[in-house]
């Protein structure tokens, strides 16, 4: 069935070196013919979906997320508000787009980050796209914060790890996604740091819960199992769940185009269908 009449909102969230799921998701999506309308991400989902956004192809975003690793994102940095640097993720932003704006890229964009001097969610929507995803990925006390617009901008997934209203307010007719913090387990605290951990870990993931009823289809790769496992290569392991998550979804996703298809060509008759099944 052509879906072309529907648009397809993408929400990618955070999830760090997991963040290879999400290349194995869009894959999955493209082989079947389903192709985002407009792209939200969050954290790792951000730097994703800004590459995906500038139609920087799959196979090429696989090849260089293989070879990816903490050194290669992050640099030493002198300052009171952070041990690390992750300018590097900027530099290879840059090395994949140039210096673009994001209000620039093929398919819309909407990167989340949060504001840590305030505690408001900030969706950039334009502005520099190499910024943007450094403020996105900016792990708090880990990374020292992104200085944009007299802002002091963090990780957006304090607030919206799961990026699924920014693409409700463009105007998603269908959203699709995919969340790399499915089926956690928790560390059994071994100390004061550990207890810490779970605690934000908790905060972040009720926020998930509370958003994700706003998607139509969820997607939720199971990537800790590979984690606890002794696997040779994760990356590859997440990036073929994230294939396989998705693929396990691919019915819901069509039924749920198939539902929007038909409510746009019979309006009327399915606000009719509605009233009668609310008023019964």
């Amino acid at each position: 069935m052509d879906y072309d009449d529907v648009s397809i909102g993408v929400a990618l969230s955070g999830g760090a070196t997991r963040g290879m799921a999400h290349i194995g998701a869009l894959k999955a999506l493209h082989d079947n013919g389903i192709h985002a309308d407009m792209i939200a991400g969050t954290s790792i989902g951000a730097l994703v979906a800004a590459l995906y956004a500038f139609g920087i192809p799959i196979e090429e975003m696989y090849e260089h997320a293989v070879e990816l690793n903490w050194l290669k994102v992050s640099s030493f940095s002198l300052s009171r508000t952070g041990l690390l640097s992750n300018k590097p993720i900027g530099e290879m932003v840059e090395r994949f787009i140039g210096d673009a704006d994001i209000s620039q890229a093929s398919i819309p964009l909407a990167i989340v980050t949060t504001d840590i001097a305030t505690g408001e969610k900030v969706v950039l929507r334009e502005g520099n796209v190499a910024t943007a995803v450094m403020a996105s990925t900016c792990v708090p006390g880990i990374f020292k914060p992104v200085e944009l617009n007299d802002r002091l901008l963090v990780d957006g997934y304090l607030l919206e790890n799961v990026p699924v209203t920014p693409l409700k307010e463009m105007g998603a007719d269908v959203i699709i996604s995919v969340n790399l913090s499915a089926r956690k387990r928790y560390r059994i605290p071994d100390g004061i740091f550990d207890i810490v951990l779970n605690a934000f870990d908790i905060a972040v993931d009720a926020n998930v819960r509370r958003g994700l009823p706003i998607s139509d289809v969820v997607i939720e790769p199971d990537l800790f199992s590979i984690l606890d496992s002794e696997t040779a290569n994760p990356a590859v392991a997440f990036f073929d769940e994230g294939y396989t998550a998705t693929m396990a979804r691919l019915q819901a996703i069509k039924s749920m185009l198939t539902k929007k298809h038909r409510e746009k060509k019979h309006p009327v008759w399915h606000k009719v269908k509605n009233w009668l099944s609310t008023s019964m």
